[in-house]
């Protein structure tokens, strides 16, 4: 799943440093890719959906010296690094250099020493100290936002549920409630439903033009722009996941998005089809209607974007079920949606659980499509709920189990690092995570000891401070199952290679962990472990690495490595996943369809393919008496 490489800002404007281009016979010691916020794209992540790079140069051989920006609500620190020290930074983040449009946040290296204290060494229950790279989380920070939305968006109006009952939404930094919300509930989706209907069949949203709708989703990306902080604090309050990801990379991507969304709304046409006989044939591609939309809780805030985007640029109503986990951010933006001018109804958001709300949405009578992000597990339920109710149709964005694989000939440090980034992105809790790392076994033993090392560097704290990689784990049940996991992969007999514990004693921190010697049996390399845990196996050519890396029920993503077109063009056409990602990963851009084989889902989100989840197909035929061609 996605957004754009995002590190953080070391300028205090784009004259200070410059802005990507000549160098102008400076130094160049490094590019640093930051969002371009005054796009207006007219393709899925469009063609205008550029990354602006900031580069960092001196005027002479001399190592720069920088200040750090000050972010609202941090203070700004002073950074003063040597030369050897910035080349290698550099040179770090080529790998993730790559993924200036994805999106995710490579939080460089050099963060580690400009906030420093956010690392503490050692064991937490009994795992050796060579092994593990914190024992303790400080203080939690108190979040610069306040929560004023926690009631369901009804109707362009937030309501309590009908029943009045709420439950808590927990800080994954310390298990405690940040609030209570309204709990959405069959009733709660009824009316929600009939509110969107009403919207779709007689209020002026599908008397709009496309330009009219444009118009909305435009404004609506300059509210997230606007709100940038605000958001993405609440974001990482409900989520666990570190700030500067959360405020440089998935909020402006949010915005980015619905640009890109907003320029296909006036260019949604039909065909005129040749027929064999003297008729007119038209084909044209009409909303769907009412669609349902049930989101997960890793990317509360891209998941909205992937969802809510298309289906509004087809002139499509929604009723949106949040994540029970992480409700916050959805309601916020939901209103700004509204401030833009989307008219009441159109947008309905329930906070709630799967085995009521959301059940009752996939299986409402009067709901024409539904599209839904989770496990495969759930992905089943959903859609038997959709069958047995009025046959709507469902798109499924699903589990994986993700493998990398690495060849002898490829550029070692870059593939340690980008496949370090491809399994602990987002605490691991990513649904196309690079989990099954395949290495050549000429290159094996090396490729273990550079991953080590990596992880031992993680920062992993506060997702609120400053240079941290890592936050927590979304809550005591993810927090669990991860541990589970990690004592299955002891007891199967896989080597661990570092970590394999919690942190400290509060909120759901688990450190980066890595296992070696791992075999395809075990159920570490099987199943998704939706965690810090990386699993590294060995083989010895291609054929049989591309065996092993299909035999999975999964089929959502994929990576290479290596410097040889021949095998990297035999690996794109052998591996049956939805993505495959030839020396790098984790790449997004709206324009790129995203979407799994086999049991990771049906359909596509992002790019022109995800219009067509929301368009039906109609053709009109029409006699014609005089032909011109007769």
């Amino acid at each position: 799943m996605g957004c754009g490489q995002a590190n953080i800002n070391f300028t205090h404007s784009a004259t200070k440093y410059g802005i990507v281009g000549p160098s102008m016979g400076r130094h160049v010691w490094g590019h640093f890719a930051l969002y371009d916020r005054c796009h207006r794209p007219s393709s899925p992540r469009g063609a205008e959906d550029l990354a602006r790079e900031v580069v960092i140069y001196s005027s002479s051989a001399s190592a720069p010296h920088f200040q750090s920006h000050s972010h609202s609500h941090f203070r700004a620190l002073t950074l003063v690094r040597s030369v050897p020290a910035i080349k290698a930074m550099a040179a770090r983040r080529l790998a993730c250099s790559l993924l200036s449009r994805s999106r995710a946040a490579c939080s460089p290296s050099l963060s580690r020493s400009v906030f420093g204290g956010d690392r503490i060494h050692g064991s937490a229950s009994g795992v050796p100290r060579g092994l593990t790279t914190a024992t303790a989380i400080e203080e939690p920070i108190q979040p610069p936002v306040q929560v004023n939305h926690t009631q369901l968006l009804i109707n362009g109006q937030f309501v309590d549920s009908a029943s009045g009952r709420t439950f808590p939404t927990l800080d994954p930094r310390t298990g405690e409630p940040i609030a209570h919300v309204a709990e959405g509930d069959v009733e709660d989706v009824n009316r929600a439903v009939i509110a969107a209907r009403k919207a779709f069949d007689g209020g002026p949203w599908p008397k709009m033009t496309g330009y009219q709708r444009s118009c909305i989703l435009y404004r609506f990306a300059d509210l997230i722009e606007k709100h940038n902080d605000e958001i993405a604090a609440l974001e990482t309050w409900d989520n666990g996941k570190p700030y500067e990801q959360a405020a440089k990379a998935e909020v402006p991507t949010l915005a980015r998005l619905m640009r890109y969304y907003a320029g296909w709304a006036d260019k949604i046409h039909g065909l005129i089809v040749p027929a064999d006989s003297p008729h007119h044939v038209q084909v044209l591609h009409e909303p769907i209607g009412v669609a349902g939309q049930i989101i997960p809780w890793n990317f509360p805030l891209l998941m909205f974007a992937w969802k809510v985007g298309p289906a509004l640029a087809c002139g499509n109503t929604i009723v949106l079920k949040t994540a029970e986990q992480t409700p916050l951010s959805a309601l916020l933006v939901s209103k700004l949606f509204h401030e833009a001018g989307l008219p009441d109804g159109v947008l309905n958001v329930i906070s709630g659980f799967g085995p009521t709300a959301g059940a009752a949405l996939a299986s409402h009578m009067d709901v024409d499509k539904l599209a839904f992000t989770g496990s495969t597990d759930t992905g089943k339920i959903v859609l038997e709920l959709a069958a047995r109710s009025n046959l709507k149709p469902v798109t499924l964005e699903l589990g994986g189990k993700s493998p990398i694989i690495v060849m002898d000939d490829a550029d070692i440090d870059q593939a340690v690092e980008v496949a370090h980034f491809a399994l602990f992105f987002n605490q691991g809790q990513c649904c196309c995570a690079g989990s099954r790392t395949f290495v050549h076994e000429r290159v094996y033993d090396e490729f273990v000891e550079k991953s080590k090392a990596r992880a031992l560097k993680r920062v992993v704290g506060d997702p609120f401070r400053k240079g941290v990689e890592q936050g927590p784990q979304i809550d005591e049940e993810q927090f669990s199952k991860i541990l589970h996991y990690i004592k299955s992969g002891v007891d199967s007999g896989a080597t661990l290679v570092t970590g394999g514990d919690r942190i400290g004693s509060k909120g759901y921190y688990i450190q980066p962990t890595i296992f070696s010697d791992v075999e395809d049996k075990m159920k570490i390399a099987k199943e998704e472990i939706f965690g810090p845990v990386q699993s590294i196996l060995k083989f010895k050519d291609v054929n049989e690495v591309i065996q092993r890396a299909n035999t999975t029920r999964y089929g959502l993503a994929a990576g290479v490595f290596t410097h040889n077109l021949n095998a990297a063009n035999t690996f794109m056409r052998a591996l049956r996943a939805g993505t495959v990602w030839i020396n790098c990963y984790d790449v997004f851009d709206a324009a790129i369809p995203f979407g799994g084989y086999k049991m990771s889902g049906n359909g596509r989100e992002k790019g022109i393919d995800s219009l067509k989840n929301y368009l039906q197909v109609k053709a009109v035929v029409t006699p014609l008496k005089n032909p011109a061609w007769l």
